[in-house]
């Protein structure tokens, strides 16, 4: 029975995601910041973004996850 390798990311891909994740939150909170409206406004604005990313989070755990099921068959016979 053959094993098929791990895919892995890079540490370099993983920095860069993160970086531009926090390059990304950090622009939008500056702008919402530095808007010119009323504070319920910002505060709006800021919730609303709050949930965007953490919908974008959970989706893309889901997706993940359908993903992962999809590749493992299961054998009941194969050795775990």
């Amino acid at each position: 029975m053959s094993e098929t390798p791990v895919k892995q990311n890079t540490a370099a891909f993983y920095g860069q995601a993160v970086a531009s994740f926090a390059v990304a939150m950090a622009a939008t909170a500056i702008g919402i910041y530095r808007l010119d409206a009323d504070s319920w406004v910002r505060a709006f604005l800021g919730i609303a973004v709050l949930y965007l990313v953490t919908s974008a989070f959970t989706l893309a755990k889901v997706i993940r996850d359908r993903q992962d099921a999809t590749a493992r068959v299961y054998h009941p016979f194969e050795k775990l």
